[in-house]
């Protein structure tokens, strides 16, 4: 049985009103199955993020290289990351034009655009001396820096997520 739409009026309704945005909308697994996988993959990322932020913190694995850490956990922290792109992604195709009038929603995409814009001056500016400050406990102020804004903009994005799922229906 078809479900009628209406006309859609902008992108985010042609998104929504699409094939695959009713399908997922309408199935009674599609949409519970990817917000499983989606929060997972979420866990997994900040999990990971969070072990590399202690270190930078100075309060945890001290005894770890930066270098060596950031090599075993940065794959898990990108295939996490993908995941949950891919996930949220579908997710959003599903209720678009609900999601771009929740705020709860576009604060967690601005916080998720700091958290990588930190993330790139962290690589591209601080991370480029770590020879000589790799196996240290205490870390320059531009890592401590970096790995405190992660962290504060990490947990604002999971804050943010976890009120659209409480907020959905309330904005339009």
């Amino acid at each position: 049985m078809a479900s009628y739409y209406p006309e859609p009026t902008n992108i985010w309704e042609s998104l929504e009103y699409s094939s695959l945005g009713t399908s997922i909308a309408e199935s009674l697994w599609a949409f519970p199955t990817l917000e499983t996988i989606h929060v997972i993959a979420l866990v997994t990322v900040f999990g990971t993020i969070m072990i590399m932020d202690l270190r930078l913190l100075g309060l945890a694995s001290n005894e770890w290289a930066v270098t060596q850490m950031s090599r075993d956990t940065l794959p898990w922290t990108w295939g996490a990351f993908v995941l949950a792109a891919i996930t949220g992604t579908l997710l959003f195709v599903s209720k678009a034009s609900t999601y771009m009038v929740n705020p709860y929603f576009l604060w967690k995409m601005s916080l998720m655009a700091l958290a990588g814009l930190n993330m790139l001056y962290f690589h591209f500016k601080t991370y480029q001396t770590v020879s000589e400050w790799d196996a240290k406990p205490v870390l320059p102020t531009g890592a401590k820096v970096a790995a405190t804004l992660s962290l504060v903009l990490w947990i604002g994005v999971i804050f943010c997520g976890r009120a659209i799922g409480f907020t959905l229906g309330i904005y339009y």
